[in-house]
């Protein structure tokens, strides 16, 4: 058995980082949320007061814990929480109220947008520097329960209990002039017949796929861009979880009898929407109940199941390497964060390119001015580092100061500071907004000219093999007219 310092050496010349894995449960459950080194298996920390439904809890730049809980039970009165915590200071959350409860979380890759899923089938778009409520709108008919974005942040996808899937640009979802009003739909994923257990981007060479999962018994791989369903692989029982490994493109599919099922992802970009039954090439057993959890670390999968048991399995030769008990539930999330974000701050290190979260609001900010209702947004782009820093200043804090500053200075002078702050921000929208574009126009154009490569490619190798017969052809008929002759 290696000793831990040849593993780290190991793991050192692999390229690879010391991982943790953090499972969460449900509030109804009472077990709050734990953290295990995925190496050691060595208890790292816990929080009693983290829980959260599925797809509810996420890490925000690799510096905070963020948790959804779900206040309402029967009630309408009662409001949602999103509770933050910087992972180095785990025992001081932020806590934040939102307007009613919500669900499913995710948030841009550069930490700068967060976004809320609610059973009422709103969804919400928050500014986390600011804390800013950017966006509220009907996304669904019905419940949200997944919601993630592209890997470039062009888009955000969400789904609902009906089986639905929503496409959504993320240009239309920041514009300021239209924040009020519904904005435009990209595309409308109806394929599943029942309700999504899970959604996946798989970077290809030429495009980005998305793969959802289903009770339906189903996976559907689309493209979604252009919102063509590529292929659908069906399998015997409700898909429960899906979790994919993109360094081996492996796509584990977690079953309702505990069974985690493993397969290659391989789709054809050429041809239409295809078919797969699924004859299991290998099967994960172990668990005793429906995998309620799956992710994905550097060389491992981690599962969880209604057994209450975490199961940490090496992808190469599939054994369970390391369990943890839960006891009292079972997780409904799963989340791999790095050891290094662990490590607290020097108390009077120097501090530079400060990354800050804000406490988020529960409404969106107007200002009304003459006859006219301006709306402010901030939609600053970060150019930090990924130092963490949370703004735990309170509301009331806030009011006393807006209200000193309104009372020190004179109407005239206020409005006029208003029109230009909302002058510059307009600006600066249209700019990002113009910087956003050109970086899907350029994304755009590479995935074209690879995907003129690979045709140029496929091209040149039929006329090759075309070539070759020709030249079979002819070889052939020389031997016959020479064997004729006298």
């Amino acid at each position: 058995m290696q000793q831990p310092k040849e593993k780290e050496r190991e793991r050192a010349w692999r390229g690879e980082v010391a991982e943790a894995v953090v499972a969460c449960s449900d509030k109804s459950m009472k077990i709050g949320a734990t953290m295990w080194d995925i190496e050691t298996g060595e208890k790292l920390l816990h929080t009693p007061t983290c829980a959260s439904p599925p797809f509810g809890f996420l890490c925000l730049r690799n510096r905070f814990l963020v948790a959804s809980q779900i206040n309402k039970h029967g009630s309408s009165i009662a409001h949602g929480t999103i509770l933050i915590w910087p992972l180095n200071k785990p025992q001081q959350p932020l806590l934040n109220y939102t307007v009613e409860d919500v669900g499913p979380l995710c948030c841009t890759s550069d930490g700068i947008y967060l976004v809320g899923g609610a059973l009422s089938g709103f969804a919400y778009l928050w500014s986390v520097t600011s804390g800013k409520l950017l966006k509220a709108w009907k996304a669904h008919n019905k419940s949200l329960n997944c919601m993630l974005f592209s890997d470039d942040n062009s888009f955000l996808i969400s789904s609902s209990v009906d089986g639905v899937i929503c496409v959504w640009s993320m240009i239309s979802l920041l514009n300021v002039e239209e924040t009020r009003s519904l904005p435009p739909l990209l595309h409308c994923l109806s394929g599943h017949m029942s309700s999504i257990t899970g959604l996946l981007i798989t970077p290809d060479n030429y495009f980005s796929l998305l793969v959802s999962s289903s009770l339906d018994g189903t996976c559907k791989v689309w493209n979604f861009i252009s919102g063509k369903l590529m292929q659908t692989q069906a399998y015997p029982l409700a898909i429960t979880s899906i979790a994919f490994h993109q360094r081996e493109r492996l796509l584990f599919c977690g079953t309702e009898n505990g069974t985690i099922i493993v397969n290659k992802l391989a789709v054809c970009l050429e041809e239409g929407p295809s078919v797969v039954t699924i004859s299991p090439p290998l099967e994960l057993k172990g668990h005793n109940g429906a995998i309620s959890a799956l992710t994905c670390s550097q060389a491992r999968l981690i599962s969880a199941s209604e057994d209450c048991m975490i199961y940490i399995w090496d992808i190469f030769n599939w054994e369970v390497i390391q369990r943890f008990t839960l006891q009292k539930g079972k997780a409904t999330n799963l989340v791999v964060v790095s050891r290094s974000s662990l490590v607290s701050t020097p108390k009077y290190g120097r501090v530079s390119n400060q990354y800050y979260v804000s406490p988020l609001n529960k409404y969106p900010e107007f200002f009304n001015s003459f006859e006219e209702t301006t709306t402010l947004l901030s939609l600053r782009l970060l150019h930090e580092g990924n130092q963490t820093c949370i703004d735990l200043r309170s509301s009331t804090l806030l009011r006393q100061k807006i209200s000193s500053s309104q009372k020190a200075q004179e109407p005239m002078t206020m409005a006029t500071q208003m029109k230009v702050k909302t002058s510059i921000e307009n600006c600066m929208w249209a700019a990002n907004m113009a910087k956003h574009v050109m970086v899907i126009n350029k994304q755009l154009q590479l995935q074209l000219q690879k995907l003129i490569q690979h045709r140029v490619l496929c091209s040149n190798n039929i006329n090759k093999h075309k070539t070759r017969r020709k030249k079979r052809k002819i070889h052939s008929l020389v031997h016959e007219e020479e064997n004729q002759k006298p």
